[in-house]
């Protein structure tokens, strides 16, 4: 089989694995489960948990000891009996500690989905740069399929889709054992566990830009993960209000519109960034957040669905623009000899510390606004909308970056 066709059946599988749960596991919780919204926002934040310290402890072993591609297998066998086991768990502290285990297995994959499929591109003389980016896209597809196969399947509140997941999880673990060899590399030899978690990349606190940029790095990457988490527990909560609508039906469906535009949105951010530079992109992104949760608020699956339908829509440019130029920003204004650690600190801030303080307080805020079992919906996206305002009007006054487009020029190309 094709090399290409091969390493697009292992993104596709990657996320389709994360797309079964990740989006509907806070339906179950709360619908099935009779979670609180701190239990819910607790257990998504494991993620973020995981995020902080694994990727760098398994991209260790994968460069020094076990070939990249049987991690990859290895992690995905275990996180297959996991979720197995997660399905059958109804308290909190037993799915909790379930999922933070395994969230400890499946974050680290993303990073090693990477590492295998750009080891493998280079040992068949293909271009990264070009030929990466339409394999990866399908990994995108593939959280798209998981989504729309749970909802069609009517498995949203149901402890299947961790089955689901669990099903591709094995079969991908296996699959990996059948692609060409990514030995170890003994990139990080020489460096320890600090640097590979790109913490030896802390002395850019020195640099008051770059330390104001990481803490709003943080700050946003708490609210990246709250509709993912409360999204189809809001759309849930109309069932008896509009037991017959489509977003009530098919929540699941609804939310993919999100991934869709995120894809769409990707297209764009060349030309923005030329347009405008990176400070007025990340500004775009941070009032793009505050749309996306104030459309949540006035939204419903009746006569306000068009209103949720703009929040997806939205969706892409809230999250793609400050991901990609914050990425963009690193690499233009760390040291070169920090840039791969500073990387990682920027993933460490979003996805780790910001994940974990997002799912946390999250839930803290949902519980706020729940009286006798109901939740006051519309103030809590509004809270949430009220956050992400706060933040971004605070950036624009703290945050001081010139727009060089000859600089941005050199990067891009």
């Amino acid at each position: 089989m094709n090399i290409k066709i091969r390493l697009t059946i292992m993104n596709f599988i990657q996320f389709f694995i994360w797309g079964a749960w990740l989006i509907s596991l806070g339906g179950y919780m709360i619908k099935t489960l009779g979670f609180t919204g701190g239990q819910v926002g607790n257990v998504y934040a494991t993620m973020g948990i995981a995020s902080l310290f694994m990727p760098a402890i398994m991209g260790i072993i994968a460069d020094r000891w076990v070939n990249a591609e049987r991690v990859l297998g290895i992690s995905h066998i275990i996180g297959a009996v996991l979720l197995i086991v997660a399905a059958q768990m109804n308290e909190f502290s037993s799915l909790y500690i379930i999922i933070l285990i395994y969230s400890m297995f499946y974050m680290p994959t993303i990073a090693l989905n990477n590492t295998v499929s750009y080891g493998i591109l280079e040992q068949h003389n293909f271009n990264i740069v070009k030929d990466f980016p339409p394999i990866r896209v399908w990994g995108t597809i593939g959280f798209i399929a998981a989504l729309w196969l749970v909802d069609i399947l009517n498995w949203t509140i149901s402890p299947m889709q961790l089955y689901i997941g669990a099903g591709a999880s094995l079969f991908l673990g296996i699959y990996s054992f059948t692609l060409p060899a990514c030995p170890p590399g003994n990139k990080t030899k020489g460096s320890g566990l600090i640097s590979a978690m790109g913490l030896d990349a802390l002395v850019l606190f020195k640099n008051s830009k770059m330390a104001i940029f990481l803490v709003f790095s943080m700050l946003l990457g708490a609210a990246l993960q709250i509709t993912n988490t409360f999204g189809e527990p809001f759309l849930h909560d109309f069932d008896k209000l509009f037991p017959n609508a489509f977003a009530v039906k098919h929540p699941s469906v609804l939310m993919s519109l999100s991934q869709i535009s995120e894809t769409l949105f990707i297209l764009t951010i060349p030309f923005f960034l030329r347009k405008f530079g990176i400070k007025k992109v990340m500004i775009m992104s941070l009032f793009a957040w505050v749309l996306r949760f104030g459309l949540f608020g006035i939204g419903d699956p009746g006569s306000g669905l068009i209103w949720l339908i703009l929040s997806m829509i939205i969706y892409g440019m809230a999250f793609d623009f400050f991901n990609i130029s914050g990425s963009l920003f690193v690499e233009l204004e760390a040291e070169p000899k920090y840039r791969a650690s500073a990387q990682g600190l920027f993933m460490i801030m979003t996805n780790g510390l910001g994940a974990f303080i997002g799912g946390t307080a999250s839930g803290i805020v949902v519980d706020y606004f729940t009286n006798d079992g109901i939740k006051d919906w519309t103030s809590i996206w509004f809270a949430f909308a009220g956050y992400a305002l706060i933040i971004g009007i605070i950036f624009i006054f703290v945050f001081k970056y010139k727009h060089e487009p000859e600089k941005l020029q050199n990067v891009q190309h």
